[in-house]
């Protein structure tokens, strides 16, 4: 990598290490604040506190994988590295810690974990078509969609490469997510005629919502406490019992994002054949019988909203929210004889709900 490249992105960064390391042994194994009297910590306090340690940890990696690619490009890539919540990764943290772990175990697998959400993510916003992303534009926009295509499979493949070198096991659990995601997103529906002659015919699985959120959110977040529990040298006992941890956790992230956009619908009354496309298997998972004027969507124009449809809509909204309330309760039950560090028990058991908390913004 040239000379000024180094001087202008790593050097800031070896310089704050000692400061930044010094952080985190303070914060290192601590889910609570002190004992004068305060309030327990929450996820998100726990996410501000180990993120900037991750954002530092990603783009470093990521200097290295690229070598002397145009400082233009870096610069595109720490924005797209940069933002976000990192929950993955702070989950990937939170669960080592709990389990005894050590940050400098932890931390290249809390950065492979947030490299295939960024990979991810670029990816998709190609496919969909958006051109912004967290009030910036989307990668794809700036360095164009074929770079965009070969910049996330650089990421997801520097992800795989780092965690086989760090053991077998994270190799596997790694490569395993980045398939199953990927296949998540293949699965979920963009051809209205099609999915029309499968609701005609019969032939629409109503199942497919279900797989669709554990592929394409859930095992990423399982992945993300398994890999937390390898750091902390968990048995494989306790590693199976934090994947489902995890797992429930991500499908109820999944429906709570589906269950905004039912909203959106509700509050627009309108609804678009691209937009009835992706939202029919949430709908038909919930009712079965809207298959008539989902239908009607689908192969028309936009329609407003009926009094059937604004019903149907938010009976469909009620039963979302019990799914993400019981998908919570079940992700907690997982960590029933798991052996918690006392001081992170309570943020583990707490964290799924405010981590849903977190993404609906309440």
């Amino acid at each position: 990598m040239p000379n000024f490249l180094i001087e202008n992105f790593l050097n800031p960064l070896w310089e704050n290490e000692l400061i930044l390391e010094s952080k985190v042994r303070k914060t290192r194994m601590s889910a609570h604040c002190d004992d004068g009297g305060q309030k327990p910590m929450n996820f998100q306090e726990f996410c501000k506190m180990r993120r900037p340690r991750l954002d530092d940890a990603m783009f470093e990696q990521f200097c290295l994988i690229m070598g002397d690619a145009e400082q233009s490009l870096l610069l595109h890539v720490r924005e797209a590295l940069g933002g976000g919540k990192k929950i993955r990764g702070c989950l990937t943290m939170l669960m080592s810690e709990a389990l005894g772990g050590e940050f400098e175990e932890v931390i290249p697998r809390a950065v492979a974990i947030e490299l295939i959400q960024t990979a991810s993510l670029i990816h998709d916003d190609f496919v969909d078509q958006d051109i912004v992303r967290r009030n910036l534009p989307a990668t794809w926009t700036l360095i164009g969609a074929r770079r965009a295509v070969l910049l996330g499979d650089i990421i997801f493949a520097t992800a795989i490469r780092t965690m086989s070198a760090k053991s077998q096991e994270d190799g596997k659990v790694v490569s395993r997510a980045v398939a199953l995601v990927s296949r998540g997103a293949f699965q979920e529906p963009m051809d209205g005629p099609k999915l029309i002659h499968q609701i005609e015919s019969d032939e629409f699985n109503t199942g497919l919502y279900e797989d669709i959120i554990h592929l394409k959110t859930g095992v990423l977040f399982g992945a993300a406490c398994q890999l937390g529990a390898i750091a902390a040298r968990a048995n494989e006992k306790t590693q199976e019992k934090v994947t489902q941890y995890g797992i429930r956790i991500g499908e109820a992230y999944q429906i709570e994002d589906d269950l905004k956009e039912i909203k959106r619908h509700l509050h627009t009354l309108e609804m678009h054949p691209d937009q009835m496309a992706l939202l029919t298997p949430t709908i038909l998972f919930y009712k079965n019988d809207a298959v008539s004027w989902i239908s009607k969507i689908l192969s028309g124009g936009p329609v407003r909203a009926c009094p059937e449809i604004w019903e149907d809509l938010c009976e469909v909204s009620s039963l979302m929210e019990r799914a993400i309330a019981a998908r919570l309760d079940q992700a907690c039950q997982e960590l029933d004889g798991l052996g918690l560090r006392e001081k992170s028990s309570e943020l583990v058991h707490s964290a799924p709900s405010d981590l849903i908390r977190m993404f609906s913004g309440s």
